[in-house]
């Protein structure tokens, strides 16, 4: 199993690799920087889960994006993940010491879970349209007027 980190480089990077060493981990462990549209879609489609332990996000996109390519999700649940992913994925409570590993476990080894959730996944994205994020958007406008 191989764990690859996308986005945008961070300042902690070099801190989390030496502790993917200490941990035994480090030559499975990657990171992919920044990538393009059509190697971020490649990357959703070959990973067995997106796993995003995050305390903070804005929206969620990274979410949003692995559901739309059928990819199941492991997320935090803080921030708008849980509004983002709904159902449709495992949340976790990153800062409980073995949750996260727990939920890895059960997607890893349950096939029948993981095509759930990619099948929940898919029909969770779909609710997400620019349209209607500009309806919503012009409703919310209209009620202020």
């Amino acid at each position: 199993m191989q764990f690859v980190c996308v986005g945008e480089r961070v300042e902690e990077e070099a801190a989390l690799h030496s502790l993917c060493v200490s941990a035994g981990i480090g030559e499975r462990v990657r990171s992919l920087g920044w990538l393009p549209e059509a190697d971020l879609i490649a990357a959703y489609g070959a990973a067995t889960a997106l796993v995003m332990p995050s305390l903070y996000e804005g929206f969620g996109f990274p979410v949003l994006e692995a559901m739309a390519c059928g990819t199941p999700v492991i997320g935090s649940n803080a921030a708008s993940i849980p509004e983002v992913m709904g159902d449709a994925g495992i949340l976790v409570d990153p800062s409980v010491e073995g949750e996260l590993a727990s939920a890895i476990q059960s997607v890893l080894a349950d096939p029948r879970l993981r095509q759930s959730l990619r099948e929940k996944g898919l029909r969770r994205a779909k609710l997400f349209t620019w349209k209607r994020c500009a309806e919503e958007t012009l409703n919310v406008y209209r009620s202020l007027v």
